[in-house]
């Protein structure tokens, strides 16, 4: 293998309504808007960046709905809770928990359905 630097690693996630994608970033979990257009936008925050491409059609999301998630780590999980929870009438969520790996976390089902595991280390005392 060649030496090189893998910089940073930004999953592309279809989605059925740009702007309804976007408000749930930005307004739920704080993201900043980045690039934007009708078809491709970013949503950054800290290091992470997420990329949003509309999908062609209804098929796409079909494959798609309920099998993408990924792992968002955070600092100050238990700050950022309670500003989630507001949202709970909005979005399928799992209450704050602490995991037996040693991690503490909630999760979210996004507006196209990809659960979103939010989660921090458990500091030992």
């Amino acid at each position: 293998m060649p030496p090189y630097e893998a910089k940073t690693l930004s999953p592309i996630l279809p989605v059925a309504d740009m702007q309804r994608s976007i408000r749930f970033y930005t307004e739920v979990l704080g993201f900043a808007p980045g690039l934007q257009s009708d078809t491709y936008s970013i949503v950054t925050r800290g290091g992470a960046s997420l990329h949003l491409t509309l999908a062609a059609d209804d098929s796409v999301l079909e494959r798609t709905r309920g099998h993408m998630s990924f792992y968002l780590e955070v600092a100050g999980i238990d700050s950022l809770w309670p500003h989630v929870s507001q949202f709970k009438d909005s979005y399928k969520t799992r209450d704050l928990f602490d995991r037996d790996y040693g991690m503490r976390e909630f999760h979210i089902l996004d507006p196209d359905d990809c659960l979103i595991f939010v989660g921090e280390e458990i500091q030992k005392e």
